[in-house]
This record gives C-alpha cells, sequence and structure tokens, in this order.
C-alpha cells in the first residue's frame, strides 16, 4: 500500500457485494484495495470524502454512434466523450456507422482510431461492421481489436452500411463463430417493415404502426434459430419489443449464446406521451406502450435483458424537420449519452430497484458483453473509474446544458433523479458539478 497516492470514501460504496461505508484505495490507476470505511489514510495519499453521495463504477456504454471522422456536425470524440463523463460514462464502444469512413475493414478502422486519439476524454473501444461486401475483412478487423460486429437486418439509414439478406447473416454467422467473434444485432425483418402501414405526417400512431412488434419479434426468432444452428455468439442491440422477451428467455435456458440490451428511452419514455410532431422521440425500433414497458422492465430485472445502453445517435437538429415534424421523414435517434444515468435511476427507484443493480445492468454487464475485465467493477485490480452520484437530488433537463454537440433531446424539461457530482478515470477526476474538464485522458481500447 505504500504506492497508494489517493483514497475515495463514502458511506455508499457500490462494491460487486453491495453497498457497503468503504474507502477505496487507488495506486497507479487502478484499485489498490477496497478498505473498511474508516481505514487509515496512506501517509503521502489524498483523501476525498463524499460522504453519503453513491461512489459507482465508472459506466461503460457498449451503444454509442459518434459519427466521426464524416459526419462531426451531428456529433464527434471530443463532444461525446465530454457528454459521457458529465454523464458518468468512463468507457464507450463506437458503433461503426454514421461515420465516414464506416469500420469495415482495418484501414477504415485505421482511420477512426487516428481522429480520436487525441479527442478522447474517456476510454473508447470501436465496434466492426458486417455488411454484403466484407466477409473477407471480418477476422483481420477481429485479429486488430474491435470488440464484435455489427449488422443491420434491414436499412440501416446510410446507404455505406448496407444490410444483411438472410444468405449473408449466416454466413457471417459462420466466419465470426470460426474465430468465437460477437455479432451484434439490429433486429428488425425487412418483409414486416415493407408489409405495415407507411404514412408521412406528424402523427406519432402512424410513425407507431410503420414499426410493428412483429419486425423485431420476426427478426430475433430467425437469429436464435441460426445462433443455435452455428454457435455463434449474438448480441440483440436496443430490444423494444416485450413479446420477445419469452422466446429469448427460452433460448439462454436451451445454452443459445445469446445476450440482449435496451435503451434508457424504451424504460423510461412512453408512446403514449410522445406528442405529434415530436420528433425528438423518433427512433428504430420506436418507443412503445406504457404496457409494453413494464413488460421490459420485468425482463430486465429477471436478467433475460442483460444490459441497458443508450444507443445515442445524434444529428442536426435540421435532419429532425422540427418545422414539419414528419416522422416518417425525420432522422431517427435519441441523444441521451449524459442523461443515461438519471433517466434510468429515476425510474429504477420508482419501481422499488436500486443503485447496486443500475451499476449492474449499466456497467458490470456492459463490460462483461465487451469482454473488458478492468472495468465495470469496484475491486482489487480493476480500473480505477468512478461516478459519483447524488441519488436523493433532483435536476430538470436543459438542452443548453448539455455536452451533446447538438442540443436536442427527448428529456427536455424533464425532472430526474441523480446528480452526478464527479467522475474519474483511471484515478484522475475528469469531470465535476462546475463543467471542468481536463485534457483529454482517454485511452483507445482494443478487444481482450
Amino acid at each position: 500500500m505504500s504506492n497508494v497516492e489517493l483514497v475515495l470514501r463514502s458511506t455508499r460504496v457500490i462494491t460487486p457485494e453491495g453497498a457497503r461505508a468503504a474507502s477505496v484505495a487507488v495506486a497507479d490507476g487502478k484499485i489498490a484495495a477496497v478498505l473498511p470505511y474508516d481505514a487509515e489514510v496512506p501517509e503521502g495519499a489524498r483523501l476525498e470524502d463524499f460522504g453519503d453521495d453513491a461512489l459507482l463504477p465508472g459506466l461503460v456504454d457498449t451503444h454509442v454512434h459518434v459519427n466521426d471522422p464524416g459526419r462531426t456536425a451531428w456529433e464527434g470524440f471530443w463532444t461525446a466523450t465530454r457528454a459521457a463523463a458529465a454523464g458518468g460514462v468512463t468507457t464507450l464502444l463506437d458503433m461503426p456507422l454514421n461515420s465516414l469512413p464506416p469500420t469495415t475493414t482495418v484501414e477504415h478502422l485505421d482511420v477512426k482510431r487516428e481522429v480520436a486519439r487525441s479527442k478522447a476524454h474517456i476510454d473508447v473501444g470501436f465496434w466492426g461492421g458486417a455488411v454484403p461486401d466484407n466477409l473477407a475483412d471480418l477476422k483481420p478487423l477481429h485479429d486488430a481489436g474491435v470488440f464484435g460486429f455489427k449488422c443491420f437486418l434491414s436499412p440501416s439509414g446510410v446507404e455505406e452500411f448496407p444490410e444483411l439478406d438472410p444468405a449473408g447473416l449466416e454466413a457471417a454467422m459462420v466466419a465470426i463463430a470460426a474465430f468465437d467473434g460477437l455479432l451484434i444485432v439490429h433486429a428488425e425483418d425487412p418483409h414486416h417493415l415493407a408489409d405495415a402501414p407507411q404514412r408521412a405526417g406528424r402523427s406519432y400512431a402512424d410513425f407507431l404502426a410503420s414499426r410493428p412488434r412483429d419486425a423485431e419479434n420476426t427478426a430475433i426468432e430467425g437469429l436464435i434459430a441460426l445462433a443455435r444452428r452455428t454457435g455463434v455468439r449474438v448480441h440483440v442491440l436496443h430490444l423494444s419489443s416485450c413479446d420477445a422477451l419469452p422466446m429469448i428467455a427460452a433460448a439462454k435456458r436451451d445454452g443459445v449464446r445469446i445476450t440482449v440490451e435496451s435503451c434508457p428511452h424504451f424504460l423510461t419514455l412512453t408512446a403514449e406521451e410522445v406528442p405529434d410532431g415530436a420528433t425528438e422521440f423518433k427512433c428504430c425500433p420506436p418507443i412503445r406502450e406504457a404496457g409494453n414497458q413494464d413488460a421490459l422492465w420485468e425482463g430486465l430485472v429477471d436478467g433475460t435483458i442483460d444490459c441497458v445502453v443508450s444507443d445515442h445517435s445524434p444529428c442536426t437538429p435540421d435532419l429532425k424537420l422540427f418545422d414539419s415534424g414528419d416522422f416518417a421523414a425525420a432522422w431517427g435517434g435519441i441523444s441521451s449519452l449524459q442523461l443515461g444515468l438519471p433517466a434510468i435511476w429515476t425510474e429504477a427507484r420508482l419501481r422499488g430497484r436500486t443503485v447496486e443493480d443500475v451499476v449492474r445492468w449499466m456497467s458490470t454487464a456492459p463490460a462483461e458483453l465487451a469482454g473488458l475485465r478492468q472495468k465495470g467493477a469496484i475491486e482489487a485490480g480493476r480500473d480505477a473509474d468512478f461516478a459519483v452520484l447524488a441519488t436523493d437530488e433532483t435536476f430538470t433537463v436543459d438542452p443548453a446544458e448539455l455536452h451533446h454537440r447538438n442540443q436536442v433531446t427527448a428529456y427536455a424539461g424533464k425532472t430526474l433523479y441523480g446528480v452526478v457530482r464527479s467522475t474519474w478515470l483511471r484515478g484522475q477526476r475528469i469531470v465535476d458539478e462546475s463543467g471542468v474538464f481536463g485534457e483529454p485522458s482517454g485511452l483507445l481500447l482494443d478487444r481482450p
């Protein structure tokens, strides 16, 4: 313990064994020990006492569209990682699309890494993409350190990242299974989407009808069958349909290697509250009804849904078409990177859940999904990444105070519980309530 330079103390340290009063010793950017609350502070070490504020492991967000390079008017590594840090997130994984070029070759990955290197305020890793013309690129991308491969089963919304057809999906699964990689899937069946009524205009009910639950359910059913046959590890992105939960639970019981995420907007916002023309609420799959949300929470609590991540998918305000409010034509995506923790905590506490639950869903489980064994928990040997959360304090969301490049959010005006007092990366405070950020100190991460 002679090299300990920092001790963080709280009456509520969220450890894998539960919440307890403790002192956390930090040395060389790692957690050296979790000590009794009143442990003597080693000579030369600095003490930070957070009182009754909760000390959480830094959040791990495995679903973020940074859009850098190429669409940096939408977002970028500088702004996205500042927003993440302000929201208690200390590690993010960047999605392979909406940037130009997409992360579908090693050369494109190198471009993205070079852009991110000097701009990352938190640790950043990268997903690769599986698209129709890059089957031969999957193993080289895996060897280069991407955490897995994202694919779409229906159009992605950007022409440079086309969807896989059934034959292409199975071919990608076979190739990825051969090196025990991970396939992450936007699961909406294109035939169900094509058959659904498509109406332009301001009606949210019309938009919801255009992205039916059956599109998700059918796609997930097919994924389970293919995962069972190929043995590939598969992860379902942004689950919004509760109807798929029984088949997912059954597949898990049968040993199919499947995991599932949902997102704050599906777990905290409901179709009933979306005003017509309010395209800041548009995302695909869509925000569904309150009864569906209740069932998603049941699936989260019982472990059918493994984790909660943001699917931060921003754009410039003009692409949301606020003047017309046309849901059919507006860009689909919710900006929530800075707000995911308080949004989920606000709803969780209403439903009788604990901060320990939130940590499991938003830090521990995403870290496990990505294989980031140094992240996701407060225990000796892990990175000294923390978020300090005042769980009983509230704030009202003001878009002007967000660090996202574009201050557009579906949470505008909402009062949320959980104020992030400060965020720490490898034992260094990178943001506090005053909004003070140091120079970017995030690392670029490879798959372990």
